[in-house]
């Protein structure tokens, strides 16, 4: 199942914990302090990368610990939103 996190880049309030738990997928920028998508395209002001199957469970987790709930992660077969 092909999958794809869609974050909401503006919304991030800095907190780090994507970026702690899924540190492959995820950094701190050094100028604004929020969250980055590593390896993403950038559509508007939201950050778009296509994961599999290996690395769904980490961006869920991050996608989970995400206090102001800016990742989403969307099934891109059925266009279902999972978080």
């Amino acid at each position: 199942m092909v999958k794809q996190i869609q974050h909401d880049r503006p919304g991030c309030i800095a907190c780090g914990a994507c970026a702690a738990v899924a540190p492959d997928f995820w950094d701190m920028d050094a100028n604004d302090g929020k969250s980055n998508l590593k390896n993403c395209e950038k559509v508007g002001d939201q950050e778009h990368r296509i994961i599999n199957e290996e690395e769904f469970d980490q961006n869920m987790e991050a996608a989970e610990c995400c206090p102001v709930n800016v990742i989403h992660i969307i099934d891109k077969e059925t266009g279902k939103k999972l978080i």
